[in-house]
Order: C-alpha cells, then structure tokens, then sequence
C-alpha cells in the first residue's frame, strides 16, 4: 500500500506518494521545474542545479528538489506542514545564476543547431533564463566522438547532464557511455571511442536536453515544425511499441517514440527507430507479371487476368496462402476469406513453422504475464528465447524488474549476453527435462518464488518437437505454481508483428489444408501476403502471387507481383505478442500504383468471381468486429484462460509418442541472428546494413 505524505507548495496543500521527490510534487501542484539532468526513469544525479527551490524553514540557500524527497522536509514547529516556495526571489535569481553558467560555454550556434525547436535548454533558457552573459572568456572545445552509424555528437553542445551515461547503464544494460575528467576538462565520451553497440542507444536522441546527442541519419534534413505527426504502432517486432511517425509530404522523415506505460513505457529500440529510409528504397510501386522467365510491368488488368487464368486451371485443394509477418489483421481477414471461398483450407500464418495452433486456446500462444507484469514476478525461465534480439524493448522491462533485486533469472537455450547476470542452466530439452524432475536444483527456485514466470521462445517451438516443448513448457509452469486466477505466468515470446492477429483469425490450415512449408513445395497456385522468411529453395513450380511492398525474397520468385502498402501507409490493426489489440494509422500514401492490401484483395475477388462482401476499410471492420469481436477492443487484452495451459500441459505426456512430438536432443536457438535484418524493409535499409556490418565485425573481433 502507498503511504501519502501532505505538504504546501506555494501555498496550495497537496498529498502525493511519500516516495516523490519535491520536484514530482511541485509537479503534482501543476508548477513547472525546470531541470535537465531530472528524468523519471533513471537514478537521481542532482548535478545540473536547475530544478532550485526554497524550503521552508531548511537552510537559507537554495534546495535541488531532485535530490530532496518529501520525506526531507519537516513540519512546522507547531505541527504546520512542510511546505516549499517555487516562484521566491531566491529562487529566480538562483536558477538565473546556474543558467547563465550552463551557457559559458555553450556554442552560439544555438538557434540553427539541429536540436533547434525541441531543445530543452532553448526553451529553458526563454523561460528562466537571462538576456545577457557577464563572461566574455574564450569557450572551451570539445572533440565530437564517434560513437556509431545512428547517433551524432556535438560535444560543445554537451552541459554534463549525465543522462546518456545513465540510460545506456541502468536501462540498456551496459556502460557504454560515461564521464572522464573534471571541471573544465570533463567530457562525456565512450572512453575507447567505438561505437555503441546497445539494441536502444537511439534512446539517448530523446533523452538529451541539448543538442550534443543527435540523430545521424535526420541531421540536417528536417525541421521538426515542417512534419506532419501522426501516431501509430510499431511492427518491427511483437511488442508493438507506440511510435509517432513525422512525415514530409509522402516522405517518411523519422520515427519517435510515443509514452505508453504497458508497453514500452518510452522507449523503442532502434531497428524501430532507424528503419524509416528502408521505406523509400527497393519499392514495389506497379504490378509485374513474368513473361519468358522475366518479370515486366504490367497493368492491374494484365496481373489479375494472369491470376484468374491460373486459379481457375486448378483445383481448389491446390490453392494456398501465407501471411508474412508484418500483415495487418485487416489484409488478412480479407485474404483468409478470398481463399475459403476459392474452396480452400490452405491458409498458414506461421511462416517460420512455430508449433502454435489456436486451436489449444487464446492462452497457449500468448505473453499472458502481460510486459507490465514482468515488473510483478518473482523469478523468470526464458527457454529458447533471446528477447535482446527478439524483443528489445521487452527485455529492458526484464532489466528494470532485475535492477530492484531478489529476481534469478534461469535460461536454457543460447549462452548469450542478455544485458543481466543469469544462471545458464543448459541449451536443450534434457535440462528442461530435468527441471520438471527435480534434479536441477532451479526448478526449486522457481517453485519458492511469488508469481514464478515462464518465456518460451520462438526458438523453442519452431522446431520439429516444437509442439511438445510447449506442452512440457506448460505442465512445468503448472507444477512450479506459476497458474492461477490471480497470475498466469505462462508466456509465449513472439517474433512477429502479425503472428497473434493471424493466430486469432485462425489464420492456419483447415481440417484438410497443408502448412507453409508444404505449400511452397507442393501448392498450384500460392499466395504470398508479405512473405518474405521463407525457404525458397523448397519452392516447387506452382505459380506464386505476391503481394507486398518491398522488392525482397518473395518477389524474386513471384509469377505475378501486386504492389501493396508498408506499415506507415494504411490504416491497420495489430495485435502485440501479449494479445493487446492496437491500430496503426496511415501516415502516408504508398508510391505509384501501389495501393493498400486489403483494397488490392477486394478488387482481385471481383476479378475472380468471389467478390468480398466490403467496399470500404470501416465496412471490412465491420464484418471483423462481427466474426472477432475482441479486435474492436483497441488497446485491450482479451485474456486466454488458464485452463488452456493446464490442459495443454496434460497433453505433455501423450506428445511424446507422437511421430511429430519426439523431443530432438539438439539446443534450442533463437531464429533472429541478425537483429537489424529481420524483415524487408529492413533489409532494404541503408542505415541498418551499416549496423548489422559494424554488429558482425564487434562479434568477430570478440571471437578472436
């Protein structure tokens, strides 16, 4: 339970948590403090001095309320309560004096900076500030640091907030950044001056109050009261982090965070950040049909008659389709019933052929602690999971829970660095065997411990046994407590933006119907959705329709391509690998020809003969809602229930004789071993190849 504590602030009487600092209270009493080194999510410094105020009845000097809590100030000598002044004449000339020294040295280059507009010190300096300096010294020079492809230095700029330096350690896990020197001759810097190598250093862009951290890629290209805002949802990777997209005209310029404390708090990881010129390049902006072995452009007419002809050559049990993994639900709720009026139950959603099947239940394919409740467990087993790569900003929540203490973490999988300390049980079935016996002694832990957690991974479930590692997964989670009414603490890590919308569509093969693999090799006709993460080399002779955005695998090997919208182009629905249902909106148009998936489906139905009951993207929800109706829940998690997983924990034991559920003996591994070329409009980034080249490059000089 929160204790309160009450005290005045400019005379107006608050009760806020005892726990605050007297700034979060000024706050609370809707005064403005101004601070730069301040920021909620990390340690207190207290080394910048601006957030100065009087404490009634403290010392006759100024108090940093920082660094001062409520629980600091005393009450008055009769019982009067604490109270605190912002707006004094102590105060103002003080914050005056730390402004007046923070601008000493900084360069005059301030109101053309590429910080310039959303710069904390500018707008400060405005606003508590004075007009005039009475330094007419020489400013001192600092060298820029190199420290990497997506962040600029401009160290002049720099005013010691140490905020970068606290980030990169307390939440992205490792003391990259740091200060060296002192007085004049302190400078914030990477020490060895190489490049970053954290999945969120991008982070450090927002946290910076001036512009001596910036965005390499923007700098230079933008003025931030040019772009048009819109906000959206991530799809990089199944966390589906709340972003802003900035737009000039139909050019995507950058993505920013958005706040959004169930999810990512405000944080996102830089594949998220930085992806934004892969929109731009390697573009699908017409249709192409191949002719003699070659693709040509075509016009829609000339792609839909080639699809008709082939469709209706065949039959129907030899038509399929696979959504890749950045589909939104809407594109896929149309294709799903384009294919089931053709007559066919050949639909898959798994392209990478993970074992989960909605059949078992809404709980057995999701993160059902939820990301905020990792902050709630007591102790955690990742098994075949690799969440730094697979969802970065996931595991800075595991990081955060890790930080307050009394939280083993134990991993059977990959001996990776995961930004913790963690005991590395083993890599495979065998360990995890021996846990549910009791002859690894963690297993004990995770049975003392309140609220024990479970990740399962992607690698664990995509491989041929995948199904009964989830059924072992489960029957452990229920025997070490971790389900109840009150907390399920079985949780499925996914990979892919669109495996929980496609899972909940039941978005996989019919009674009949054949998985992705079996349909690259053996089906007549094939749609492909976006699927690009596919074995090519198992592709059979059938004819293939792709329908996407970027010019990757899956157009390669196309027969007909229809160019559709990337995520920043249409108006879709998502669901996060803990089934939170979320709506990105459209913050630009698609290039040339292109148009939005769902619109391209509706017209090929009508071409077809089957033409979809739609006409309109509100119409298509309409007839979701009807089938689905927690996809109109937005930004609600319709919970699976914990009887799922104790029954498909039950069926752990029949499993094991399965012809399909015989437990391999090799280690589990996380699929993603590039995390800045997940996807293609990754791939089709500038910015991220130099990443992943300068990630290859540290691993190989780490081997040696």
């Amino acid at each position: 339970m929160i204790k309160m504590a009450k005290l005045k602030v400019d005379g107006k009487e608050i009760e806020v948590p005892d726990h605050f600092t007297l700034l979060q209270a000024c706050e609370e009493a809707g005064v403005e403090i101004p601070r730069f080194c301040f920021h909620e999510r990390l340690s207190v410094a207290g080394n910048c001095r601006m957030c100065l105020i009087e404490v009634k009845g403290g010392p006759p000097k100024p108090a940093a309320s920082c660094a001062m809590g409520v629980r600091d100030v005393r009450p008055g000598p009769n019982g009067e309560l604490p109270e605190v002044f912002t707006n004094t004449p102590m105060v103002k000339k003080a914050r005056e004096g730390v402004m007046e020294f923070l601008l000493i040295n900084h360069p005059l280059d301030c109101p053309i900076c590429d910080q310039g507009g959303e710069c904390d010190l500018q707008d400060q300096a405005m606003a508590f500030g004075i007009d005039s300096s009475r330094y007419t010294e020489n400013k001192r020079a600092v060298e820029d640091k190199y420290i990497g492809p997506l962040v600029k230095t401009v160290m002049n700029r720099c005013i010691h907030c140490t905020r970068c330096v606290r980030f990169t350690t307390e939440v992205g896990g490792i003391s990259e950044l740091g200060l060296i020197g002192r007085g004049e001759d302190a400078e914030i810097t990477t020490y060895l001056e190489h490049a970053m190598t954290s999945e969120l250093q991008g982070n450090v862009i927002d946290l910076c109050p001036v512009g001596a951290l910036t965005s390499r890629p923007f700098a230079f290209t933008a003025r931030p009261w040019e772009l048009g805002k819109t906000e959206s949802i991530d799809v990089m990777d199944a966390v589906g982090s709340a972003i802003r997209v900035d737009t000039r005209g139909r050019e995507v310029m950058r993505i920013m965070p958005r706040v959004n404390e169930q999810v990512n708090e405000e944080w996102i990881s830089d594949k998220t950040r930085f992806i934004w010129d892969g929109l731009k390049t390697q573009r699908l902006d017409r249709p192409y049909v191949r002719r003699n072995g070659r693709l040509a452009a075509a016009t829609w007419g000339e792609a839909f008659g080639a699809i008709k002809a082939a469709v209706s050559a065949t039959s129907a049990n030899k038509i399929g389709a696979i959504a890749g993994d950045l589909a939104s639900v809407e594109e896929m709720y149309a294709l799903k019933e384009l294919i089931r009026s053709l007559g066919s139950e050949n639909l898959d959603c798994r392209q990478d052929g993970t074992a989960l099947d909605p059949s078992l239940g809404r709980a057995s394919y999701l993160f059902n602690p939820t990301i905020e409740g990792i902050e709630q467990a007591g102790a955690l087993l990742l098994i075949g999971a690799n969440p730094r790569l697979e969802a970065a900003v996931l595991n800075a929540r595991i990081r955060k829970r890790f930080r307050r203490g009394n939280f083993p973490i134990g991993v059977i999988g990959e001996a990776t660095d995961l930004r913790y300390a963690y005991d590395y049980l083993g890599a495979g079935v065998d360990t995890l065997s021996d846990l549910a016996s009791g002859a690894h002694s963690f297993g004990d832990v995770l049975r003392g411990a309140k609220n024990p957690m479970i990740i399962v991974g992607q690698g664990a479930l995509m491989r041929p046994d995948g199904a009964a590692i989830l059924a072992a997964a489960a029957q452990f989670a229920g025997s070490i407590g971790a389900l109840s009414e009150e907390w399920n603490g079985f949780g499925v890590l996914h990979t892919a933006a669109a495996r929980v919308g496609g899972l909940d569509l039941g978005f996989v093969p019919g009674a009949n119907g054949v998985n992705a693999a079996d349909m690259l090799a053996g089906m007549d006709v094939l749609f492909l959705l976006g699927a690009d993460e596919l074995d090519f080399s198992r592709k059979g002779s059938g004819f293939t329709v792709y329908i996407g955005s970027h010019g990757d695998a899956g157009a390669h090997h196309a027969d007909v391509i229809l160019p559709g919208a990337a995520y920043t182009e249409k108006s879709g629905t998502w669901v996060n690998t803990e089934g939170r249902v979320q709506v990105g909106n459209r913050a630009g148009f698609a290039p040339g020809e292109a148009r939005e998936d769902w619109a391209i489906l509706r017209a090929l139905s009508d071409v077809l003969g089957y033409k979809l009951p739609f006409d309109s993207l509100p119409a298509l929800r309409s007839k979701l809602y009807q089938a689905y109706p927690h996809f109109a829940e937005i930004d609600e998690i319709a919970a699976g229930s914990v009887n799922d997983i104790a029954t498909l924990g039950q069926r752990a034991g029949t499993q094991r004789g399965d012809q399909k559920g015989e437990l391999s003996k090799s280690g589990f591994a996380s699929p993603i071993k590039d995390f800045y070329l997940t996807n293609p409009i990754a791939r089709a980034s500038a910015v991220m190849a130099e990443c992943s080249s300068l990630a290859r490059n540290n691993f190989q000089a780490a081997a040696e």
